[in-house]
């Protein structure tokens, strides 16, 4: 905690990474995805009780990399709140048949996590992120087995958030509905990056289900 407003952690990979900067720059220590612009706007709205919003998600990532440096990049920062989006690369990694991928560890390490976080920060709130993809560019490739897999992850998170006391946030059907009326390729360039305005939309659901709950930063 800051002297005067709350921590906010968001983990996760290349998505919440947003190509942030790794020097302490403020100008760029949140990268240019949904990280920045949920920080531009609470900062904002919030400035009187000056919250810090730290960002830690690290390109191709998956659950068990953020369990392999939850100490240092989570626990020791002490956060009051934690948001974590993750799962793309896991199912990834599985589909193309790569060593990392020898077997789906998505749930037991995301498991890990929250219990070490429930234990060793008892009184951390937890926010965990829907992962999501669309049909375009990298993921028209083994689609169906990719939708499928994302499907169950989505599944497994959700249940998550109910055993560890977590928010859920909900974000596949709100992709889906937005390529509905514009294409896939308007919000997700690949697939599994977001566009500016697919960051906008992860912001925009994120700050709705968050800032509409006990755990509301303010």
């Amino acid at each position: 905690m800051t002297a005067s407003g709350k921590t906010v952690l968001f983990q996760g990979d290349s998505i919440t990474d947003g190509n942030r900067g790794r020097d302490g720059d403020p100008n760029h220590i949140h990268g240019h995805g949904y990280v920045y612009l949920i920080a531009a706007e609470l900062g904002f709205e919030l400035a009187d009780s000056r919250p810090r919003f730290i960002n830690r998600g690290i390109s191709g990532n998956r659950a068990s990399d953020l369990y392999a440096r939850w100490n240092e990049d989570a626990i020791f920062l002490q956060p009051d709140l934690i948001s974590i989006l993750v799962g793309v690369n896991d199912a990834g990694r599985v589909i193309e048949g790569a060593p990392e991928g020898a077997s789906d560890r998505f749930e037991r390490a995301y498991r890990h996590i929250l219990e070490e976080t429930k234990e060793l920060l008892p009184g951390t709130g937890l926010v965990l992120c829907e992962p999501f993809v669309l049909k375009t560019g990298a993921t028209v490739q083994c689609w169906e087995r990719r939708r499928q897999m994302i499907h169950e992850y989505s599944s497994v998170v959700r249940q998550l958030a109910q055993n560890y006391d977590a928010l859920f946030v909900p974000l596949q059907k709100a992709f889906d509905d937005a390529a509905a009326r514009t294409g896939a390729d308007y919000w997700i360039w690949d697939g599994i990056h977001p566009t500016t305005a697919g960051h906008r939309l992860i912001a925009r659901e994120w700050l709705n289900v968050v800032q509409n709950s006990p755990l509301a930063i303010g």
